[in-house]
């Protein structure tokens, strides 16, 4: 069989299981013994049991389970009462006022959370009822919670950046800094397009909230302290070298539980309830890493991923039209399966032709985290939209068109971060000298 009648028979049967509803890492797995059995006589269940045992037994994978568990036991705090306190009177004087604390606020829960629907949630759920009492725009409420919820992926500890980092074996600790001023980037995007709205709009924008004295400003933002001790902590020993990225994780689970000590939420039912939830998450997760790496085991026996970036060589396209490409695959594909399955997925084909294109991997991992933020707020399957729909009592649409403008930023950062990756590698470069 050819290689481009091969290509179309593997990919009709993957949209064909996809379409089915079969889940991504079981259809990930029969695609590549489909392959296998089509090209090869080498035995399938070696190759099965030899990329299941080393994508599963990877180090780097200890740090997935503790982020995402230090995430789950925050969720379960009063971070987010004492977030909003604590924040909405320095943010009063800007235009726009308290909406920034949703902004402000979802950027400081994801400094010590992997994951995006928890970061929504988390602020939401004080947030949206106070902003509603005190007269603020609903739409735009909504939508700046839909937009910076998606912080937790791109402002380290990030799931879907351990995830990338194992799937193309590449530091977890780099792709991890590289994150950090795309993510402030993001939120300087989101803060200047509420203070725009605001001058435009300043009908819609209540009036602030009587001055409070420096020192009431300060008792007010105390409680925060634990927590920004926590992000200074495990930033500090990425940048300097101090830990690695498991021992971070390790590090940040400690703090967490001390946080939830503090604010008198711990308690055996909220410690069971979060490592139910992390062991689900996690499985799931692992369970679509091993069958992509059965996969991209089996496409390697094809030889479909070294010809098609040959191919994508011979076109002769420069770097940037490259990068225009895959942002419309990546941007139709957010809008079909969810994030992690998007990396996993992709990561066989596309990962040849970046490194062809001379693209560093590191710039490539947050290019592609941004455009999985993307994929929480484009429906169908937006998860970001689905949170706060059950959060607001919304529609689906309705949702989906307050976070539009955030979509559209979120494709200005990624213009900005092609013109400029040494936004990207900055840290990175700094922390690991070549």
């Amino acid at each position: 069989m050819s290689l481009p009648l091969l290509s179309i028979v593997l990919l009709l049967f993957l949209v064909v299981i996809l379409a089915s509803g079969v889940w991504i890492a079981v259809g990930l797995g029969l695609v590549g013994l489909l392959a296998m059995t089509l090209v090869t006589d080498v035995p399938i269940g070696q190759v099965l049991a030899t990329t299941v045992w080393s994508a599963s037994s990877s180090w780097t994978l200890a740090a997935l389970p503790l982020f995402i568990w230090m995430g789950e036991i925050l969720f379960r705090t009063r971070l987010s009462e004492q977030m909003f306190q604590g924040l909405s009177p320095w943010l009063q004087w800007l235009p726009g006022r308290l909406i920034h604390t949703n902004i402000v606020g979802c950027g400081i829960f994801a400094a010590v959370s992997g994951s995006s629907a928890a970061t929504v949630a988390t602020i939401g759920k004080i947030s949206l009822p106070e902003l509603k009492k005190r007269g603020y725009n609903e739409r735009l409420s909504l939508g700046t919670l839909a937009g910076s919820g998606t912080l937790g992926l791109l402002i380290p500890p990030s799931i879907p950046m351990v995830v990338y980092a194992v799937t193309a074996n590449v530091s977890v600790l780099q792709v991890f800094l590289g994150g950090f001023l795309p993510g402030l980037l993001v939120m300087a995007l989101y803060m200047g397009y509420v203070i725009v709205w605001s001058l435009l709009n300043p009908d819609k924008t209540p009036p602030r909230d009587p001055a409070l004295p420096f020192r009431a400003k300060l008792r007010q933002s105390a409680k925060l302290a634990p927590c920004l001790l926590l992000i200074a902590a495990v930033f500090l020993s990425l940048v300097l070298g101090f830990a690695t990225a498991t021992e971070c994780a390790a590090w940040g689970v400690t703090g967490a539980l001390f946080l939830a000590w503090w604010s008198g939420t711990l308690s055996w039912a909220t410690v069971r309830e979060s490592i139910m939830s992390t062991t689900r998450l996690t499985c799931m997760i692992m369970l679509i890493l091993a069958s992509a790496a059965f996969c991209t085991a089996a496409m390697g026996f094809t030889g479909i991923p070294a010809a098609l970036a040959e191919w994508v060589k011979g076109q002769q396209l420069s770097p940037h039209m490259l990068v225009l490409a895959l942002t419309c695959m990546y941007i139709i594909l957010g809008c079909l399966i969810d994030g992690i399955s998007m990396i996993v997925l992709t990561a066989v084909i596309v990962l040849p032709m970046v490194r062809e294109a001379g693209f560093d991997l590191i710039w490539f991992g947050v290019y592609l985290v941004i455009h999985v933020e993307m994929a929480q707020i484009t429906p169908p399957v937006g998860f970001n939209l689905f949170v706060l729909q059950n959060m607001s009592g919304k529609d689906i649409w309705t949702v989906a068109k307050a976070a539009f403008p955030f979509f559209i930023l979120l494709n200005v950062a990624v213009l900005i971060i092609t013109t400029f990756p040494q936004i990207v590698l900055y840290l990175p470069k700094l922390a690991f000298p070549d």
